[in-house]
């Protein structure tokens, strides 16, 4: 709904949240999806990654960007303050895997693969939202 505030997984799973009217947050499912469509978690980072290091810090091995994705690595929140920026892409999904804990993807730099995550839900990470 125009507005909610954006509540992770449950019953709100794929919720709009903070995308705009008639995309949504991508749910666990919606990720596992492009990572297939992409080769695997083994390989999807490249295809999804900017090149380049104006954003990414070397050596962004196997950045190719050629899903047009552009991933950047806004690093994680550590409290008060951002960690691991230019190394890391963090993005949510809107699928719980547990009360306290939410899916998420992560990108990393160094490595081509992605990698899934259940940080807590108060972790500050990037959000892509998917067209309906």
């Amino acid at each position: 709904k125009p507005g909610q505030v954006w509540v992770i997984g449950g019953r709100d799973e794929g919720v709009q949240g903070v995308c705009p009217e008639g995309w949504h947050v991508p749910t666990d499912n919606d990720w596992a999806t492009l990572i297939i469509f992409l080769g695997g978690g083994e390989t999807a980072g490249g295809p999804l990654k900017e090149t380049g290091t104006e954003h990414w810090l070397e050596p962004n091995y196997g950045a190719s960007n050629s899903s047009n994705f552009t991933a950047l690595p806004g690093g994680y929140s550590g409290g008060s303050s951002f960690h691991d920026l230019g190394e890391i892409a963090f993005f949510w999904s809107s699928s719980e895997s547990g009360s306290q804990f939410a899916w998420s993807r992560a990108i990393y730099n160094d490595v081509v693969f992605v990698l899934r995550q259940n940080p807590f839900k108060s972790s500050l990470h990037s959000v892509r939202c998917v067209k309906d």
